[in-house]
């Protein structure tokens, strides 16, 4: 009775339309109010949920990827992929999902990779032959790389949701690759479309260009190495990456590329503060929903209910997979993580699966989430860039879908691809 009073009020109120993070902290209210715990204990646990030094890596990395987002990047880093792949049929497709993995690796946010890389992308692709709603669909599908391509947000957060018991550094090299499975597999199914629809060739650029395209690509892409490098070699932390990740990009889109506007500068900084906010809000009251959830016992309810429906690994593992798709196609990424992470983790931990490779199988589920509807975020931003139907994209997503499905099957039961690079660099 307990849980249905505390995730029942959660779902009412979201039905009603009040936003996610207000949801989870009324309905912890609700259920302190339920079992007379004193409304202290869920402001103290609202407290210590954003009082974490590991957050601050937050707002850095979303500041570094607006800057590099809004500041040119995004533009290099399509004429440099086309350097790479662009002459070869279907090119543009291909340099649509390596644009993504360039940018995925700067931004960590798939919101941002769609708006940039789409925004040049999906009327370059329409101008030169390719449907709009494949376009769309690539563009869409690809930058979900971002989810796990470090450095990714959304690692930070299952972090925190897993208490601090994982490492930011092995999350981050956990995710590289399934991130390139992903681009890979994305690409072979460009390549097999293109073939068959007969799209056209780009064309190869001169190398004295394709030496300049380089060069002036080389600057943002520089900020993935200070990124990775620097933790790897223990230079400085995840948070210390961030923070130099942030001047690296201001210096980069300031005083190299000079494509930004100093006046303009006041509102990007406002617009990373709003974000920023939202999400600091979510988890305060994400932690006091999770600090109520463990009184009422509801994660040794869950992983009760589950070890009785099967004992074997792999079955539970793929009931999961339908859980975190399911409510991923109702509820947006980050307070999934929030909130399932302290339910399901303790479950597949029994079970005898890392904790850093289900971090990397939530992440998969999540990331295709955002491209489902009905509340996929990043699908509705796709379409809004090209201007067409939610309907009509999502019909053009078909194949991607399965080609996602695919590496969501290979990430779930192939622990190698997302241990062997954390446990070989030690972390």
């Amino acid at each position: 009775m307990d849980a249905l009073v505390l995730l029942g009020s959660f779902f009412a109120l979201m039905m009603i339309g009040v936003p996610i993070a207000y949801s989870l902290g009324l309905s912890a209210l609700v259920g302190a109010l339920w079992i007379d715990l004193p409304l202290d204990a869920v402001m103290i646990q609202i407290a210590s949920g954003v009082n974490k030094f590991s957050l601050l890596a937050i707002p850095f990395f979303v500041l570094a990827g607006a800057l590099m987002a809004e500041g040119g990047m995004a533009r290099r880093l399509v004429a440099f992929a086309g350097v790479l792949v662009g002459f070869i049929r279907g090119g543009l497709s291909l340099v649509n999902i390596m644009a993504s993995t360039f940018f995925g690796a700067i931004s960590g946010s798939s919101v941002a990779d769609t708006a940039s890389i789409g925004s040049v992308l999906i009327p370059e692709m329409e101008k030169k032959g390719y449907p709009r709603p494949f376009a769309t669909a690539v563009t869409v599908s690809g930058s979900v790389q971002a989810i796990l391509i470090p450095p990714s947000h959304n690692a930070v957060l299952y972090s925190l949701a897993a208490g601090g018991s994982v490492s930011i550094a092995a999350l981050f090299m956990a995710g590289v690759l399934p991130g390139l499975l992903m681009g890979l597999t994305l690409a072979v199914l460009c390549l097999i479309t293109a073939r068959r629809e007969g799209y056209p060739k780009g064309e190869v650029i001169p190398l004295r260009q394709a030496l300049k395209i380089a060069g002036e690509a080389l600057w943002g892409l520089m900020t993935m190495v200070i990124i990775l490098g620097g933790i790897l070699t223990g230079v400085f932390t995840a948070n210390e990456s961030a923070a130099i990740a942030v001047v690296w990009a201001f210096f980069v889109t300031m005083f190299i590329y000079r494509d930004y506007k100093w006046r303009d500068l006041p509102k990007l900084v406002h617009r990373t503060v709003k974000t920023v906010t939202v999400v600091m809000i979510l988890i305060g009251f994400a932690a006091a929903f999770g600090y109520l959830m463990t009184v009422m016992m509801i994660p040794m309810q869950v992983t009760e209910f589950l070890t009785s429906l099967s004992d074997n690994k792999y079955v539970i593992l793929a009931l999961i997979n339908v859980l975190l798709l399911l409510l991923g196609c109702l509820m947006d990424m980050s307070p999934l993580i929030l909130i399932l992470t302290p339910i399901l983790l303790p479950v597949v931990k029994m079970l005898g699966v890392d904790p850093v490779h289900f971090g990397m199988i939530m992440m998969v589920n999540l990331g295709i989430g955002l491209i489902t509807p009905p509340v996929g975020t990043v699908l509705f931003v796709g379409s809004a860039v090209a201007k067409l139907s939610l309907g009509v994209v999502t019909r053009a997503m078909m194949p991607f879908f399965v080609a996602l499905f695919i590496v969501l099957l290979m990430v779930t039961y192939i622990p190698w691809l997302s241990l062997w690079l954390p446990r070989t660099l030690g972390l």
